[in-house]
């Protein structure tokens, strides 16, 4: 799996929190998060729902600002703008239903105004590695739901983003196709090398993706934990079976307060 030889982070979140005004009220959603990410990991955040996963997200995009603490990517403060270095997936394909899947891909390209011939060859580079080869001149709804987010992934990277940030974005999908979409990551990751920051609320996605796992607890979002996932061999369905699996999982149950027994009687 795709590891930094440099031992500074990529990312850096110190003392991050955010408070959401309105009027008089005041809304505390992300209370002190800390934690780094280093160049090539793939790093999952679990926590119960509405818990402030996103907004750490979207403050490391640059999408909000935070109310206090430094985000840092590489060697510049992450500004309140969204930036080009960054690709980012969402829960819901948004694909424009009346764009081709190619042309939906290099959407960013067209934005950023990118060379593009270049980018129409990189888009139909990525679509392969995506396992759309075949499906560039299709639209959004001759897709799947799980075709659709490979297309997703496919369009955050297109313009060659240092980093991808991912918002549950299997979390509308079957079990099954999640599974599957679990495996395509695991392979997109390996072969692109991209630092990833994923979000989920499911603790064996966040076991099976990650390198690491931010655990935050629920909302105001505060870290609970950052475990190092070291499971042994190639990460497969089976390895959800191992006994180093479980207990990484039964950990997370329980600092979440999820651990506790129910009576069958």
């Amino acid at each position: 799996m795709p590891a930094s030889a440099d031992p500074e982070p990529f990312i850096r979140l110190s003392g991050v929190h955010k408070t959401y005004s309105n009027g008089r009220a005041h809304v505390q959603a992300v209370s002190d998060v800390t934690f780094d990410v280093k160049a090539g990991e793939l790093v999952t955040l679990v926590g119960p729902s509405g818990c402030g996963k996103t907004t750490v997200l979207k403050i490391l995009a640059g999408l909000q600002a935070s109310s206090g603490g430094t985000v840092s990517i590489g060697n510049a403060r992450v500004p309140f703008a969204p930036d080009r270095d960054i690709g980012m997936v969402f829960q819901q394909s948004l694909l424009l239903k009346w764009r081709r899947i190619l042309d939906n891909v290099l959407l960013p390209a067209e934005i950023l105004g990118l060379p593009m011939a270049a980018s129409r060859n990189r888009a139909r580079e990525l679509l392969e590695m995506v396992g759309l080869r075949g499906f560039e001149d299709k639209y959004p709804y001759e897709l799947s739901g799980g075709m659709q987010q490979r297309a997703s992934i496919a369009r955050a990277l297109v313009h060659d983003p240092k980093l991808l940030l991912m918002d549950e974005p299997f979390g509308a999908l079957d079990a099954l196709t999640r599974e599957r979409m679990n495996l395509a990551l695991l392979r997109i990751w390996r072969d692109s090398g991209k630092t990833i920051v994923f979000i989920t609320h499911d603790i064996a996605e966040a076991v099976f993706l990650g390198t690491r796992t931010i655990v935050l607890t629920a909302g105001p979002a505060r870290m609970a934990d950052n475990i190092e996932i070291d499971l042994p061999g190639t990460r497969s369905l089976d390895i959800r079976t191992h006994e180093a699996f479980g207990a990484y999982t039964r950990r997370i149950y329980g600092l979440l307060g999820l651990d506790a027994a129910v009576s069958a009687s």
